[in-house]
């Protein structure tokens, strides 16, 4: 197993002005490689998984995955192989669970192989509340008693698993796989109403069913598992990462830059593309991926976060540092996380022109920004940082890049490989 990833004083320092050019792979999803981790456990056999990132997240599951009783080994880069057949224990500790919002997800298989599970309130980004009512309420749904001991939640089964229809309250892209991971191993047909949509569902979906799952309407928001006897082993290959290609995209087009992203799947990235092109830039796709080309002059946009199809959440910090550079004022409204605009306090250090009203962010431009100290607030406000920093006057330091380095898989050599003047300190 690899170590986990350590909470260093590590910082970026960028030099603004160089335009990026040239060709950037990009690496596995995160959130896809977390998701298909949890669906091992459903197994006894061997879950091979392949295009893993290497990011401090998926350590943290590997962590997960260990003190339950599962197996992870490395075969070869970027390749997990699991096995889940000895589980020997049903919860997750707390100094686990605070380190990753993916934790929970083992909820689902662990409550459909061995009758109970039991984790605390997961961690992750400070970016709002984001509440496990919806996977609880589905949990008892199919049949499960939930109780909270105001450390943990623990749920567990009084008798088998029982198929039913379940509502989700929203359409939490974790509450709807805790549910759809749990349903693959209940007796008769589960079906869910008011589902994400998310690629990584539909993603996981087609693992779970060359497993020996039926599952349809995966990345519609009405999705149907007919429970199976036991699932067998499998190997996946974890999707492209479609939100570090929108960093890289948006990253080409701040600096004014030209670049290819190998792997990108451009239908993941509607929402964003659109908004790119809104404000100037130039996208294609092509069969490596997608090519993204910058503008010498922006013209201000108005964007809305939203769930998948709509523009992700995850990509609202970096679409801001973005329209730094447009002409005229910009608007960005957060519809999926109250807290998610914490990264303006960051882009204003460095001159950005921008300010909040409750959960909409004006951005008004263009703005020369200039190089200041600013810290990675979390994942994606550090990214929009990058992003900034990528174009200010000066040289930024970036501290607690730790954040940086738990979603995205070298992201100073792959930048610098473009020709950005960056170095971790």
């Amino acid at each position: 197993m690899l170590s986990p990833m350590p909470r260093e004083s590590a910082k970026y320092r960028i030099t603004g002005g160089h335009r990026l050019h040239g060709r950037v792979h990009i690496s596995g999803s995160k959130n896809g490689a977390d998701y298909a981790m949890a669906a091992a456990l459903l197994t006894a056999s061997d879950v091979v998984l392949h295009n893993v990132p290497e990011i401090g997240d998926v350590r943290q599951m590997e962590e997960i995955l260990a003190h339950l009783g599962a197996t992870v080994e490395h075969p070869a880069p970027h390749t997990l192989r699991i096995n889940a057949a000895d589980l020997s224990r049903f919860e997750v500790p707390a100094r686990l669970a605070a380190q990753l919002r993916a934790s929970f997800l083992v909820m689902g298989p662990l409550l459909a192989r061995m009758g109970r599970a039991s984790c605390p309130p997961p961690g992750g980004d400070a970016i709002g509340i984001r509440p496990l009512d919806v996977h609880l309420a589905g949990f008892r749904m199919l049949g499960a008693t939930v109780e909270e001991d105001g450390q943990a939640f623990d749920v567990r089964l009084d008798s088998p698993l029982r198929a039913g229809r379940v509502l989700l309250d929203y359409p939490s892209v974790m509450g709807t796989l805790n549910v759809m991971l749990a349903a693959t191993l209940a007796d008769g047909a589960t079906t869910i109403i008011n589902a994400a949509s998310e690629p990584e569902i539909a993603s996981l979906a087609q693992m779970l069913n060359a497993m020996g799952a039926n599952i349809v309407g995966a990345g519609s928001n009405v999705v149907r598992i007919e429970g199976a006897r036991a699932l067998g082993g499998v190997e996946h290959r974890v999707i492209p990462d479609r939100l570090e290609a929108g960093t890289f995209a948006l990253a080409a087009a701040i600096t004014r830059g030209e670049a290819l992203l190998e792997d990108a799947v451009p239908e993941h990235l509607d929402a964003l593309l659109w908004k790119m092109e809104e404000a100037g830039a130039a996208v294609r796709a092509t069969e490596a991926g997608l090519h993204v080309a910058g503008a010498e002059r922006y013209r201000a946009v108005s964007a809305q976060a939203l769930p998948y199809p709509g523009l992700a959440s995850d990509l609202q910090p970096q679409l801001a540092a973005f329209l730094t550079q447009a002409e005229g004022a910009s608007t960005i409204h957060e519809r999926v996380f109250d807290n998610r605009l914490l990264y303006i306090s960051e882009l204003r250090k460095m001159g950005a022109n921008v300010m909040a009203t409750g959960t909409t962010a004006i951005i008004t431009g263009p703005t020369q920004l200039r190089a200041a100290p600013v810290t990675a607030l979390d994942v994606r406000a550090g990214s929009a940082c990058v992003l900034a920093a990528l174009v200010a006057e000066g040289t930024t330091e970036i501290s607690d890049v730790y954040h940086i380095d738990r979603a995205h898989e070298d992201l100073h050599g792959k930048l610098r490989a473009l020709g950005a003047s960056i170095e971790r300190a």
